[in-house]
């Protein structure tokens, strides 16, 4: 399932509800599919009403009693807690595993400080993405990263085919699946407040981009200051066996402001924060470049290269990507993943990759590409949706002015 048709499928999971009988709606559209992984939470999400649906091959909740729309609004009033224990978190150790990881992704990882982390793009030979990842340097022999779940399968067979030739020319690098462990993001103005009732560290110390590991409610959590909605907040990983009782305590320490938040509010919330969603606003052939994502290739990097791909996006970095990934204000119905995106002369520019309205800004939002000269703020464009030309223009991204907690 594309990310962009999650925010549609809740809608129409809300609209039935509301006509239909529940326990009939729940037996036809959501009931478990013996093929579908299922985390550790899944009886509580199910427990506390939460509609699932499959993505990525597990059964996930695309939202819970309340709206999508209510759910995305609270996140930004007061705070939200998602189950992503779909993604794939894993180590790399060994004294070689920095140089390793450098082969695979655009990032500085040896320029990182010991327990902080970034954004980075695992490239092609293309210069393509083939996945984008939140990497951290715990120490100089241990790296911990997460990787999307639809994408667990390729990437986890693409690091692995790459570690088998390094360590045959004698490098120092292995690696660990932490399949034993759970992931919570928790995210919105209540985070760090809620969370530290939890521990005895203290969070203020802990900012945007930083790791730790720590005891979170009697467990011993990678706790990482980051998250995808534009919000402060943390992502947790946590022993599966204590996911629940951590899910509960940050419940009841927030008196019932931080909700339960599934995927479909988390689509609205990524995209009105201006971020990528892999298998939409970034495929095998949309390089960082074009993504919009320079920032996160490294200056030593930009100098030496020395990733796949490198050629490519050198070049692009020199003189500059053909496409580029822009942000849309739209009238008229909101706009999909493949409308076509046209000049004021009715010729096609680009072409939106996620679409939606946005609850916080009342008002169309989307994303997408167009050729490099009709990139510029506040070019008026056409946008068809359903074949019938609206009016566009292109904006500037975040929407919604991001909020991470950084030293002042």
């Amino acid at each position: 399932m594309r990310g962009g048709s999650l925010w549609q499928l809740g809608q129409s999971i809300t609209r039935r509800l509301a006509q239909s009988d529940k326990k009939a709606v729940s037996r036809r559209c959501f009931a478990s599919d013996a093929d579908l992984k299922k985390t550790a939470l899944y009886d509580f999400h199910v427990a506390h009403g939460g509609k699932m649906v499959p993505f990525a091959g597990w059964s996930m909740p695309i939202q819970y009693k309340d709206s999508i729309i209510d759910s995305t609004v609270n996140c930004r009033v007061n705070g939200s807690l998602f189950d992503v224990a779909h993604m794939c978190g894993l180590s790399l150790k060994g004294k070689d595993c920095v140089p390793f990881l450098e082969t695979l992704v655009v990032a500085d990882v040896a320029g990182l400080a010991p327990g902080t982390g970034s954004l980075t793009v695992f490239t092609n030979e293309k210069g393509g993405a083939i996945d984008d990842s939140v990497i951290t340097k715990v120490t100089d022999e241990h790296i911990y990263l997460v990787v999307n779940a639809g994408c667990r399968d390729k990437d986890l067979a693409h690091i692995e085919e790459h570690m088998k030739a390094f360590k045959s020319k004698g490098g120092d690098v292995s690696w660990h699946i932490h399949d034993e462990r759970s992931l919570l993001a928790l995210q919105g103005p209540l985070a760090a407040p809620v969370l530290q009732h939890l521990t005895k560290e203290d969070l203020s110390k802990l900012y945007f981009g930083q790791f730790q590991i720590l005891d979170i409610n009697g467990s011993t959590c990678f706790l990482t200051r980051t998250g995808y909605t534009g919000e402060d907040g943390f992502e947790i990983s946590v022993p599966s066996e204590h996911a629940v009782d951590l899910a509960k305590a940050i419940l009841e320490k927030s008196e019932g402001k931080v909700r339960l938040t599934g995927l479909g509010a988390r689509d609205s919330l990524r995209l009105e924060a201006g971020l990528c969603l892999y298998g939409n606003d970034m495929e095998q052939h949309i390089s960082p470049v074009e993504a919009g994502l320079t920032w996160a290739i490294g200056k030593r990097r930009r100098a030496e290269g020395g990733f796949l791909g490198a050629d490519v996006i050198l070049k692009q970095l020199q003189d500059g990507p053909t496409i580029r990934r822009v942000g849309f204000f739209s009238s008229g119905p909101p706009a999909r993943s493949h409308s076509e995106v046209h000049d004021e002369s009715g010729n096609k520019i680009g072409e939106i990759t996620s679409g939606g309205f946005s609850p916080n800004l009342k008002k169309n939002i989307a994303m997408g590409y167009v050729k490099s000269g009709q990139h510029k703020n506040g070019t008026k464009v056409k946008i068809l949706v359903r074949g019938k030309p609206y009016e566009g223009n292109i904006t500037k991204m975040p929407f919604v002015a991001t909020k991470y907690y950084k030293p002042s």
